[in-house]
């Protein structure tokens, strides 16, 4: 009879029984998506990059493309403008062109083409960032929370009697 190594036993058992080694199981595993590329020709900037442009914010505009539900849900700075980014070309108007640009999405995956789409136009754009990514790297947002709704004419000239 032959007589095997323990370690050429081991490998034989493994094997026969359906056991990978460490580097097949990581091998074996499924392929997570990866996460959307950013494709913007307008830079993705990080956190030290906008600490950077918020320290003058005379000089800097923010403008948000995300819905009203997403800044309230997630976040943002402490001022920015909100057009959301299918509103952007026929909002220009109310973006000043004497400021630089950072757009601002969650993951910059809007705020990319948003930021170039500006560029297009003539406005000096310094980048885009998302800001669940800019939280993630330390940042702190502020918390948007919805405005109470106003009472109507009707009640308060019910209350008045």
């Amino acid at each position: 009879m032959n007589k095997f190594s323990p370690i050429v036993l081991s490998v034989l058992i493994s094997v026969a029984t359906g056991h990978v080694f460490a580097a097949d199981a990581e091998a074996a595993k499924p392929q997570q998506p990866a996460e959307h590329a950013y494709t913007a020709k307008s830079p993705k900037l990080n956190r030290a990059q906008i600490d950077a442009l918020l320290a003058q914010p005379e000089k800097l505009v923010i403008v948000d493309v995300r819905r009203p539900d997403e800044l309230s849900s997630v976040g943002a700075f402490p001022a920015y403008l909100n057009i959301q980014a299918k509103d952007l070309e026929n909002r220009l108007a109310y973006i000043p062109k004497d400021r630089s640009v950072v757009t601002v999405s969650n993951h910059a995956g809007r705020a990319g083409p948003a930021a170039d789409f500006l560029a297009s136009k003539g406005f000096r754009v310094a980048g885009a960032i998302g800001v669940q990514d800019y939280e993630a790297e330390g940042g702190t947002l502020i918390k948007v929370t919805k405005p109470e709704p106003k009472p109507s004419a009707d009640a308060g000239a019910k209350a008045a009697q």
